[in-house]
């Protein structure tokens, strides 16, 4: 499936692969310390690395069809966050694993869209990749997080500690009904 196709539609998102031209908006968004504060070693990402994530981004598409997606506002236009679909190499000891997150800018949280844009990254992974579960791995303080992977449906699997990092990491899954 040709990544350039695939735009998957929400009540109020729509998601699709990322473009070189999302760099500078979704930097925006790596750049605020409230955003990153769960995310890897907790640190802001600048242009550059934004920049390199895209890029490992669109290669993932090209190479399984299936990767990251940017989200959009419906309304605005607005590019306000991602939903993923990505193998958490980070966390060795559950793999084979396809993980589904999401990150949104600060001002779009409490609206819903990570729980929405998740379903539909979810039913992509399902019904297009044929995936027959989806992981979330999220740093264990993070109960906005949490409250999303509960209300998609996912349940504990485990409790870990992501190496090198050495922070708390929960293990929420969700298998194909």
């Amino acid at each position: 499936m040709a990544s350039e196709t695939v735009q998957l539609k929400t009540e109020r998102l729509i998601l699709r692969p990322f473009t070189e031209g999302d760099a500078e908006p979704f930097a925006a968004i790596n750049a605020d310390p409230e955003v990153m504060r769960y995310i890897g070693n907790g640190q802001p990402r600048d242009l550059e690395r934004t920049r390199e994530g895209i890029e490992k981004s669109v290669r993932d598409w090209d190479e399984q069809g299936w990767g990251t997606f940017a989200v959009e506002e419906t309304a605005t236009g607005e590019l306000v966050g991602f939903a993923a679909l990505a193998v958490p190499t980070f966390l060795p000891e559950i793999l084979p694993a396809v993980e589904v997150g999401w990150r949104f800018k600060r001002d779009r949280w409490g609206r819903g869209y990570a729980p929405e844009a998740a379903r539909a990254a979810i039913a992509f992974g399902f019904e297009e990749v044929g995936l027959d579960r989806v992981v979330s791995c999220i740093h264990s303080d993070n109960a906005a997080s949490i409250r999303v992977a509960e209300k998609l449906g996912m349940t504990l699997e485990r409790r870990t500690v992501v190496p090198g990092l050495e922070v708390p990491c929960s293990v929420y899954e969700l298998k194909r009904a």
